[in-house]
C-alpha cells in the first residue's frame, strides 16, 4: 500500500512562483491565439487584472502622473501606432522589444514606478509588457488596461 501525501487546503491556493508562472502565461497567450485562429475570431480581450499591477483608468493615469512625477509611461504599441498619437511623456517600447534589458535601459530601477498602456482591452501588448516587467523583477507597475481607446473617448490630448 502506498502512502498518500496530504496537502493542507491553504497549500492548494498558495501563489505560484514567478519562474513557473511565466511559461504558463506564455502558453495561455499561445493557446488564446490558436483559439482565435481556429474560431475565426481575431479578438483578444485583456484579462480583468494582472497580479503585481495596479490598474488605472484615464483619470487615474492623470492623477498618478500628478502624484508620482517620476512615473515612466511606456507605450507598448507598435511604432506605427505610436506615430499616430501617444500620451504626452510616454516612451515607445513595443511589447515585441520588451525584455529585461530594454526595460533596464528605460526604467531606472526595479522599484521605479512604471505604467504600461496600448490600444485598449482588445490589445494584448501592454498585458504582455507588464507580465515581462513583473518577471524581470519590477515591483511598482501600473497598467492602463483600457489604453488609448478610453483616452480618446475622454478626449484627452495626444502628442503626434
Amino acid at each position: 500500500m502506498s502512502a498518500v501525501t496530504q496537502r493542507s487546503p491553504t497549500s492548494i491556493i498558495e501563489p505560484m512562483p514567478t519562474h513557473r508562472r511565466t511559461p504558463l502565461l506564455l502558453l495561455w497567450f499561445s493557446l488564446a491565439s490558436l483559439c482565435q485562429v481556429a474560431t475565426g475570431n481575431n479578438e483578444f480581450i485583456s484579462p480583468e487584472s494582472i497580479d503585481g499591477t495596479t490598474i488605472v483608468d484615464a483619470e487615474g493615469l492623470i492623477d498618478t502622473v500628478t502624484q508620482i512625477p517620476e512615473l515612466i509611461l511606456i507605450d507598448s504599441r507598435i511604432i506605427a501606432d505610436h506615430k499616430e498619437g501617444f500620451i504626452e511623456g510616454s516612451v515607445n517600447l513595443p511589447d515585441t522589444e520588451t525584455d529585461c534589458s530594454s526595460l533596464a535601459s528605460t526604467v531606472p530601477g526595479l522599484a521605479s514606478p512604471v505604467l504600461f498602456y496600448c490600444n485598449g482591452i482588445k490589445c494584448g501588448r501592454s498585458t504582455r509588457a507588464a507580465i515581462i516587467a513583473i518577471d524581470c523583477g519590477y515591483s511598482n507597475i501600473y497598467w492602463f488596461r483600457n489604453g488609448m481607446e478610453e483616452w480618446q473617448e475622454q478626449e484627452y490630448p495626444l502628442v503626434q
